[in-house]
């Protein structure tokens, strides 16, 4: 069967790294997809880790060349690769599970000819969110070009990794990288393959994680003759893109922001995303699991493991609309339970306290996505310890859900399907059919004994 993605890792001494980042390649939960890894010569034991894999799994293809650059490197792999689309991989990098899944969806239930997604940015044992562009849905690509050139000189436009190609653009154009230089030669790729494309898609859910090692110019070896020659070149390059894609008037009225870059570019290399405010502890950037409570027996155990399952699927989806794990939690149990509520009810159903609820619920007022309305109640005496006090009775509160809510549970949907799938992964129709019987009756058991 021929792969939907080719997914490209060029390999040049990289043992220390090599296993996590084809570990979380051939762990994707979408597994229609084969695995370059094109090993450039490499001295340490890299070739033989790529060995390795190969041996155990049909969908990994290995070469070994000899050592003439990352461009050539990926050159070749494109030459190879199958697949509809392309997905590049550093191998000192690596990705969350679902990234192949969520980029690949985003290609072809919105028809675009280039995803580009959010990434997080590492650095030692702390981690930040990385991503540029806010706005929800498709963009053409004079929509697209504007984003970039706020930002001319960003990873975010500039690598190759937090992106999905299709392929048959790529070869229509001949779009190759330049292994004559070695600055930018992402970013001119891009700049190339964009000229070609005409919708985008900016997924907003960070897939992959960056560890910066990478080597600068400088390091390099590389003379400042020969360095600003190149940048020349390359911004000659920017310059010639925008003056392709934007008609005469445009260019000029943005003339002054396109030479930006090159003020931007003039130190070593493009601008690197720095860690934020909000970075965390690594590992702590999407919702943790026990492994022993996964792999544990009894009741807590697979009441915890159904929470995981749906929590794995939800929060990519929240991560995208821009709310917490626990708002989006909220937000989908307000879609089902819509009447009257009290606080330590829904408090009860989230199990959590009515401080982080009230926390939640006015988090999502302000975002406008739903509106609360109080229910006042009437006051009542209670004797407490310290004497006599006026305690408010518990009150009541309606929800409504605004217009704001409808695109993110239609996330959540899709969310919710997924988690089902995993969970029937492996049945027929017949086997869901008995299964969806006898959940049925363990469910109306329960509400016997619970009411």
């Amino acid at each position: 069967m021929t792969p939907v993605v080719s997914i490209i890792v060029p390999v040049y001494n990289a043992e220390a790294y090599l296993k996590r980042c084809v570990n979380s390649i051939l762990n994707q939960e979408y597994m229609n997809f084969e695995l370059l890894l094109i090993d450039d010569g490499s001295t340490d034991s890299s070739g033989e880790i790529c060995e390795e894999y190969a041996g155990r799994d049909a969908r990994v293809r290995v070469v070994h060349k000899e050592n003439s650059g990352v461009s050539d490197t990926r050159n070749l792999a494109i030459e190879m690769a199958e697949g509809a689309y392309l997905q590049f991989v550093d191998s000192d990098d690596w990705l969350t599970a679902d990234a192949t899944k969520l980029m690949v969806r985003a290609a072809q239930e919105n028809s675009c000819d280039l995803v580009i997604t959010d990434f997080y940015r590492v650095v030692g044992e702390r981690v930040s969110q990385k991503g540029d562009i806010e706005e929800d849905g498709v963009l053409n690509q004079e929509a697209f070009a504007a984003c970039m050139m706020e930002n001319p000189s960003d990873f975010y436009y500039g690598v190759l990794w937090n992106k999905l190609y299709r392929r048959d653009i790529i070869e229509r154009y001949q779009l190759r990288m330049d292994s004559e230089i070695s600055w930018c030669e992402d970013f001119m790729f891009n700049l190339e393959y964009i000229r070609h494309a005409e919708s985008f898609y900016a997924l907003r859910t960070p897939v992959y994680y960056y560890l910066k090692r990478k080597g600068s110019l400088v390091s390099q070896g590389m003379s400042i003759t020969k360095t600003v020659k190149m940048k020349l070149m390359v911004f000659e390059y920017y310059n010639n893109f925008y003056k392709h894609v934007l008609d005469e008037e445009d260019y000029e009225k943005n003339r002054l922001q396109v030479y930006r870059f090159l003020v931007d570019s003039a130190g070593d290399g493009m601008i690197l995303p720095t860690i934020l405010s909000g970075a965390k502890r690594l590992g702590e950037e999407r919702s943790r699991v026990c492994a022993e409570a996964v792999a544990g027996d009894g009741i807590l155990m697979e009441a915890y493991r159904e929470r995981k399952l749906l929590e794995r699927y939800l929060e990519p989806a929240a991560i995208q609309n821009d709310l917490s794990l626990l708002e989006a939690s909220l937000l989908l149990l307000l879609r089902q339970y819509r009447q009257l509520h009290s606080r330590r009810e829904m408090a009860d159903l989230l199990g959590i306290s009515r401080r982080r609820l009230s926390v939640a619920l006015q988090k999502l007022v302000l975002k406008g996505i739903i509106k609360v309305e109080e229910e006042k109640g009437k006051e009542k005496k209670s004797k407490e310890k310290k004497g006599m006090e006026k305690k408010a009775e518990e009150r009541r509160f309606t929800v409504t859900l605004l217009p704001a809510a409808d695109s993110i549970l239609a996330d959540f949907e899709v969310a919710e399907a997924d988690y089902n799938q995993a969970r029937l992964a492996g049945f027929d129709e017949a086997e869901k059919a008995r299964y969806a019987e006898l959940s049925e009756r363990v469910t109306a058991n329960i509400r016997r004994v619970l009411q």
